[in-house]
């Protein structure tokens, strides 16, 4: 069995064709109606596991593929496999291990009824085992990250020169923060033109619910091996000269500026972590005169430090990282997460783009849509949900693990040293979404005083029991205790009046 984020070409499943084996991939309710997918990601998912169906076949391989309207599809995985076993007379269930907690412990149940042998193996696509993270900080009380990064580093040896890194220094993300000023020109990105048409009108055909929007005609997304590959190369030439010093920068001119947008290829595991790294720092050492330190090490800690430490703490916290909300919110995501509707420019672009696109970069989750959710008190289970659903490249190992962690510090603090909360001031200094909206991002309270601002100082006046001993967030306190007792008072009301209005901002 190959489930949808398993088209790895390249295991060792596929080294030649067996006469008695028969792939299985299958496309199913269960998969597509836990959470509302963007329409993208459903038809690049369905696109990517026909054409990587199409490949084994022509490699001589036998493969069974069950589209989403076969009449024969029972629509879930236990009811598929019970059948597929009956009618075909298997005699050996193989499958990969799932990168999500909840179809391993369903595979498991499953095992016992379909009463043949049946033996798990690796994807060969992560540089870490699942457990490696956990055991990495065993009889710790805090993950760090940076730690673990340098342990990654110097165990693959990667951008290091005699056991020390590279450059003296592990880490630049100081200099990978820049706003953008618009004097490096941005190019043009590549992007894909496949036909998804049959899929896009079998999903109207079966009455899915989707959210965002298509151009069936025209999928930008590579949905093969091939197109991944040739994304990667696009990257390495054309963006990686300038990816770390805005990889934190947002512009509403420019919706992909100079990330890689691999991400889809890489979860779907078209293409391995390995060989991006191998690729970017390859062409680092060809070209160091184009791509300075500071933009190769702001790449690879993205993928060999935070993809496998995310991975690695999925798998260390679940199930309880599921249910983690230390902050006890219980909000209502607002109305515009599904339509871009607000007054508030910087949701309405990221929002906007995501719903056009699939798509949003790092610093636009985390701090403009998790930011306002973190704020605003939504409960994280909605939050999850958005994010799960919104991205092309969400599946839950990183979805949830960041959303909890990193965006709603809903755990507390085990993964993120502190909330990543923000006033207007964050936004205005990395991106130019406030020269055009309605709100000031300069006041407080009054007259279309920016919500980010009032709902920044009553998200630490409200958790304050929880977060004031926090040495990371000391300052936002000091600078909360010397303001006029009249300003707070000003401040928090104008924050009650926004949080009892959020469909209407």
């Amino acid at each position: 069995m190959i489930l949808g984020d398993q088209l790895n070409s390249n295991h060792q499943w596929f080294a030649r064709p067996e006469p008695n084996a028969a792939y299985v991939l299958m496309e199913i309710r269960q998969e597509t109606d836990y959470v509302t997918h963007h329409i993208q990601k459903i038809a690049a998912f369905f696109a990517a596991m026909r054409h990587f169906a199409e490949r084994l076949r022509s490699k001589g391989h036998q493969v069974l593929y069950l589209p989403l309207d076969d009449p024969e599809n029972r629509q879930d995985l236990g009811g598929n496999l019970r059948e597929l076993v009956r009618k075909h007379g298997f005699q050996r269930f193989e499958y990969q291990w799932p990168d999500e907690y909840r179809l391993d412990r369903q595979l498991l149940q499953l095992i016992a009824e379909l009463g043949i042998p049946a033996q798990a193996f690796d994807s060969k696509h992560f540089l870490t085992e699942r457990h490696e993270v956990g055991d990495f900080f065993k009889g710790k009380k805090r993950f760090l990250m940076e730690s673990f990064y340098r342990f990654m580093r110097k165990k693959h040896d990667i951008l290091m020169e005699q056991g020390k890194p590279v450059g003296g220094k592990w880490n630049y993300d100081r200099k990978n923060q820049n706003p953008y000023d618009g004097k490096a020109p941005i190019p043009k990105p590549l992007v894909f033109s496949n036909n998804v048409s049959d899929i896009y009108q079998m999903i109207q055909k079966t009455s899915l619910k989707t959210l965002g929007q298509i151009d069936p005609q025209n999928l930008i997304w590579p949905i093969s091996r091939p197109q991944s590959l040739k994304l990667l190369d696009y990257f390495v030439e054309n963006l990686l000269p300038l990816f770390g010093s805005y990889q934190d920068a947002m512009t509403q001119a420019n919706w992909h500026l100079f990330h890689s947008r691999l991400s889809f290829s890489l979860n779907t595991k078209m293409i391995s972590p390995k060989e991006l790294i191998d690729s970017a720092v390859s062409a680092w050492q060809e070209h160091p005169a184009q791509i300075s330190l500071p933009q190769i090490e702001g790449f690879v800690r993205q993928i060999l430090g935070w993809r496998e430490y995310m991975r690695g703490l999925y798998w260390e916290l679940m199930p309880e990282l599921f249910e983690m909300n230390y902050l006890s919110h219980q909000g209502k995501l607002p109305q515009f997460y599904w339509t871009g509707e607000t007054k508030m420019n910087c949701l309405k672009q990221v929002v906007s783009q995501s719903l056009r696109h699939a798509y949003a970069h790092h610093i636009q989750r985390l701090m403009i849509t998790g930011n306002f959710a973190l704020l605003a008190g939504v409960e994280p289970a909605r939050v999850d949900e958005w994010y799960l659903g919104i991205y092309i490249d969400a599946v839950q190992w990183v979805e949830l693990t960041n959303t909890r962690g990193m965006s709603q510090f809903a755990e507390g603090g085990l993964i993120a040293t502190k909330p990543y909360a923000s006033s207007a001031r964050y936004i205005k200094r990395m991106s130019d979404y406030c020269e055009s909206c309605t709100y000031d991002w300069k006041k407080r309270h009054g007259l279309n005083a920016c919500p980010f601002n009032s709902l920044y100082w009553h998200f630490f006046e409200r958790h304050q029991n929880r977060l004031a001993n926090n040495p990371r967030i000391g300052m936002a306190y000091r600078t909360w205790a010397k303001m006029d007792a009249k300003e707070k008072r000003k401040t928090l009301a104008q924050a009650d009046a926004y949080g009892q209005n959020l469909d209407q901002l």
